[in-house]
């Protein structure tokens, strides 16, 4: 399923992991959980129990790549890297 399927679906979950102060410099998607790379980890649970599709995105998609990595690595599935920041909302504005 592609990123803009998903988004068309209504039924997802947009995770940001940029940290707090980019989100007050570039702005943010208001439906987006925001869960900073660095607390991947210590808030995985809360990710996992998130149902249906799960979109990663930060500024560039690096580092939601990672994160993505990270979730593959603890077989979390329905999972995606929405690349960055101005991709998702530009995505999201085309709905």
């Amino acid at each position: 399923m592609s990123i803009e399927e998903i988004l068309k679906s209504g039924n997802y979950h947009l995770i940001d992991v940029r940290e707090p102060m980019e989100l007050e410099m570039d702005g943010e998607i208001e439906a987006a959980l925001n869960i900073p790379l660095g607390e991947i980890e210590d808030r995985k649970e809360e990710v996992e129990q998130l149902s249906g599709p799960k979109i990663f995105f930060c500024r560039s998609g690096n580092r939601s790549g990672k994160a993505l990595e990270f979730f593959k690595s603890q077989n979390l599935e329905e999972i995606y890297n929405g690349g960055g920041y101005s991709d998702m909302k530009h995505a999201l504005e085309n709905l």
